[in-house]
């Protein structure tokens, strides 16, 4: 008997904890809605019905309307082919995606690019230099240094910005670097003076959305530019502000959002507008995350963080998994045509 039972009660415990996560996502929609109210007034009560009504009759459970409303609330309307960030996260994410953008050590070796700003790796408890080859931790610190003033080092399996240490000659610390775990030492990237102007001291970051298409053919569709604020060493996810970015020009939008979706139309700091400021080398930055993300077709959507650096060069920061809410409320809907609303879960159902 007991053994017919556990198979149900497995099930029992994974739904509840699925229905656990939904309701914590649109309790972040809720209050997301509640910031954007204060600022435009009450969404139009036909966009409610309309997302109800789509959550309902197409992505089939009324909990995913509270982040439709949302985004409707930004856009001014309701549109047709949104992913609400929770039926992304809970129904589309754990079909699409395989974890290895969690893993920033695997980047280079998996998207086979030689101007990565790897310079070393700590896996495993070995440190490993920038072709793979062992390094003793007495050789490190003159390896790692040898022609950088500054070394970034990031945490594996750390996202938004989280878990990222820079570190000089006379602050590095191998002792940290145990503490800290598996992860990788990168140069220190000196951004564009485009970036610079709007705020210095932390390296502004283009977060672009890829995805495959069924045909195989990559796309990219959305970008987001995130912008640090006074006395961050790098973007935090805390304090930066969003961004949205015109796909075909590279134009800023007028307006960038808060973490918690309050907006602003020039930075708060240095108070310089976002308005008809065109991203430098923009068309280079969309054709090389497009370039990396044909070395894992199998990943069907990963989001970039890359910049421009002194030199107009495009750098690659790292790779994540794509970052939807933002994308979907200011620029989407950005994955109408992939057919993730048809993506079913089980645990869902009409009520």
């Amino acid at each position: 008997m007991l053994n017919k039972l556990k198979p149900l009660i497995k099930t029992s415990i994974s739904r509840v904890d699925w229905l656990h996560k939904q309701y914590r996502y649109n309790s972040q929609a809720e209050n997301a809605l509640k910031i954007i109210e204060i600022e435009k007034g009450k969404i139009d009560p036909q966009c409610r019905k309309s997302a109800e009504e789509y959550a309902r009759d197409v992505l089939g459970w009324k909990g995913f309307a509270p982040w439709l409303k949302t985004y409707s609330a930004v856009a001014g309307k309701f549109k047709e082919g949104w992913i609400p960030f929770n039926y992304y996260m809970g129904i589309v994410r754990p079909r699409i995606l395989l974890p290895v953008s969690q893993e920033k050590t695997l980047a280079s070796k998996l998207l086979n690019m030689n101007n990565f700003p790897d310079v070393a790796y700590y896996i495993s408890g070995l440190f490993f230099d920038s072709a793979w080859e062992v390094l003793s931790p007495e050789k490190l610190k003159g390896y790692i240094f040898d022609f950088n003033n500054k070394i970034v080092y990031k945490q594996s399996n750390t996202t938004m910005g989280m878990g990222i240490h820079i570190f000089t000659q006379e602050t590095f610390s191998l002792d940290a670097i145990y503490k800290m775990g598996n992860g990788i030492f990168q140069k220190y990237i000196q951004q564009h003076i485009f970036f610079e102007e709007i705020m210095s001291g932390s390296l502004a970051t283009l977060r672009l959305n890829s995805v495959v298409e069924s045909g195989g053919k990559i796309s990219c569709r959305s970008a987001i530019l995130k912008i640090g604020r006074t006395g961050d060493s790098c973007v935090s996810p805390t304090s930066s502000i969003n961004v949205p970015v015109d796909l075909v020009s590279g134009e800023l939008h007028e307006k960038g959002y808060y973490l918690n979706w309050s907006s602003a139309y020039q930075h708060p700091d240095t108070k310089i507008g976002f308005k008809g400021k065109i991203i430098p080398k923009f068309n280079e930055c969309i054709a090389y995350v497009i370039k990396l993300h044909k070395s894992i077709p199998f990943n069907r959507a990963v989001g970039w963080d890359i910049t421009v650096d002194k030199n107009e060069k495009v750098q690659f920061i790292e790779w994540e998994e794509p970052s939807t809410q933002f994308a979907e409320a200011a620029q989407g809907p950005c994955f109408a045509d992939m057919g993730w609303e048809k993506i079913r879960n089980h645990w869902v159902f009409n009520d």
